[in-house]
């Protein structure tokens, strides 16, 4: 295995974490800075109040983008292994 291989590989996986973990992350911000600024207008300090609706938001898009997720994942795992074989 050489280093060029190595390097693709490395840059495969790093852009399947990104584009996987990105939606449900990205909802998550969404909802905490709407929800911070939610209690920064009313002065409500209250730590479930932001934990209940990240959970919600966050099951909500895993269910949207559950789908494109697993197919990136099992695309990814392919890849792997076909990298695998072409080595032995």
């Amino acid at each position: 295995m050489d280093q060029a291989t190595i390097i693709t590989v490395m840059q495969d996986a790093i852009s399947t974490i990104l584009t996987v973990a990105l939606p449900p992350i990205l909802i998550g911000l969404i909802i905490g800075i709407i929800i911070s600024i939610f209690q920064a207008a009313t002065q409500i300090n209250e730590q479930t109040l932001t934990f209940v609706p990240k959970i919600i938001g966050i099951l909500v898009a895993l269910l949207i983008f559950g789908g494109m997720m697993l197919n990136n994942l099992t695309e990814f795992a392919s890849r792997i292994y076909e990298y695998a074989v072409m080595i032995t």
